[in-house]
């Protein structure tokens, strides 16, 4: 039974709203003890995201990219639930779960200096809540709109506070020719609540196209002209974190250029799902995890 106050109400009004975030960006303030510096802590609270260029080597990437080929290519997945496919092209677009499928994503989930840093920023011990990977196939890989996932996950998952962040890992170069990911800086900063409730089963068409829970242009504008846009571009094995309220989105790639990323979803262990705050029934596990133990190493070398 839900028995928190929704402070992050969306998709129940006619217009869209624009307001403050009410928990801080970093939980353990800008003197958290961890692997990243003061001044890369002041530029993930201004900013809402860092980038890492070169974090693993070619030959982990290897690693990557063969699991990710090896992925692609099993029948089953592409039957399950799991694949989310091009709705043209039938080209694979998302892999969910992959550190449930895949022990070589399993291992990078539990990626020691990743897990330090989620925590570093959280001040508490971290789950997966959702990974997955993301692949814009060269000619054909649709755009994702701009979006805050919090918004998503608040609405459709429960996440009840913003204390959660992605980590995006590049399994292939990424351009800005090639889709790569875009962010709006400071955007993280701002709760933009959506216009129009989204029908049962959201998830089923939402993967492949967003229509509800999609910021308005007014929003995207003003906050677009406050912060600027920037873009993460880097080659394989290129790392970036990124909040959970960050409003960001990526161009169709019409490039002969494929790109690929996975993703981790780190969720502090203090922020567990409860009921969805739209109402609807929670979304499968593999998009939500609901039953979880926090992350431990389990095997990749530093």
């Amino acid at each position: 039974m839900q028995t928190m106050k929704d402070m992050y109400e969306s998709r129940t009004r006619e217009l869209p709203r624009l307001s403050e975030r009410m928990e801080p960006v970093l939980y353990g303030g800008p003197e958290a003890p961890g692997p990243l510096t003061g001044e890369q802590l002041q530029q993930y609270d201004q900013n809402g995201f860092l980038l890492f260029p070169r974090f693993f080597d070619a030959e982990m990437v290897g690693r990557l990219q063969e699991e990710l080929e090896r992925l692609r290519g099993l029948a089953a997945i592409r039957r399950s639930p799991v694949a989310i496919l091009e709705p043209k092209s039938r080209e694979i677009r998302s892999i969910f779960a992959v550190h449930r499928l895949s022990k070589v994503y399993g291992a990078l989930a539990g990626y020691p200096r990743l897990m330090d840093m989620a925590e570093q920023i959280l001040a508490s011990a971290v789950y997966i809540h959702q990974s997955r990977v993301n692949l814009k196939p060269g000619f054909d890989g649709k755009e994702f709109y701009w979006h805050s996932d919090f918004e998503t996950w608040h609405v459709e998952d429960g996440m009840p506070q913003m204390r959660a962040l992605s980590c995006i890992v590049a399994l292939t170069e990424n351009r800005e020719t090639n889709g790569a990911l875009m962010v709006i800086p400071g955007s993280h900063k701002k709760y933009v609540a959506c216009v129009g409730k989204a029908p049962e089963n959201h998830f089923k068409t939402s993967l492949q196209q967003q229509v509800f829970g999609v910021p308005d242009t007014g929003s995207i504008a003003a906050l677009a002209d406050a912060g600027g846009i920037a873009s993460f571009t880097g080659p394989p094995g290129t790392v970036a974190l990124f909040d959970c309220n960050l409003l960001h989105g990526s161009n169709s790639n019409i490039t002969p250029l494929p790109r690929s990323n996975v993703f981790f979803v780190y969720n502090s262990v203090k922020n567990v799902l409860m009921d969805p705050f739209g109402g609807a029934p929670p979304r499968p596990d593999y998009l939500a995890s609901r039953k979880f133990v926090p992350l431990r190493s389990n095997g990749l070398n530093r």
